[in-house]
């Protein structure tokens, strides 16, 4: 069973910036697309940002784009969300998710990822 873990949430001011990292067991993390996902008390887990097996693809929500990147490291297990001018609406649980299976292609929707991290809280304040 493949494990994530997140790391590197916190509180931040608006116009901060947090760099979360989620470190993945097994020997498969290349042949995955991986992404981020959040979510805010009362609502509904959303797409953040996802990327390609080589890290060459990106796909982002509309709103972090030009704000937030997603990078990924396939020779430490690990995918990275880079997030820069934080806005109090970016406070949620940040969860790190792996497709749910092999594939090139990109995906965004929840169902179609099958592994999931614990969370990391990030809390932006204005």
């Amino acid at each position: 069973q493949v494990q994530l873990v997140e790391s590197g949430g916190g509180a931040v001011q608006a116009g901060g910036s947090l760099r979360l990292s989620c470190a993945s067991s097994g020997r498969t993390f290349s042949s995955y697309v991986m992404g981020w996902f959040r979510q805010a008390p009362g609502k509904e887990r959303e797409f953040v940002a996802g990327i390609s097996l080589s890290g060459r693809n990106t796909d982002y929500a509309d709103s972090v784009k030009g704000r937030f990147t997603i990078s990924r490291d396939n020779n430490k297990n690990s995918v990275y969300l880079q997030m820069n001018s934080l806005k109090p609406e970016d406070t949620a649980v940040y969860y790190c998710a792996r497709a749910r299976r092999p594939s090139t292609t990109l995906v965004r929707r929840a169902s179609d990822f099958g592994n999931w991290g614990q969370g990391t809280q990030v809390t932006v304040s204005s």
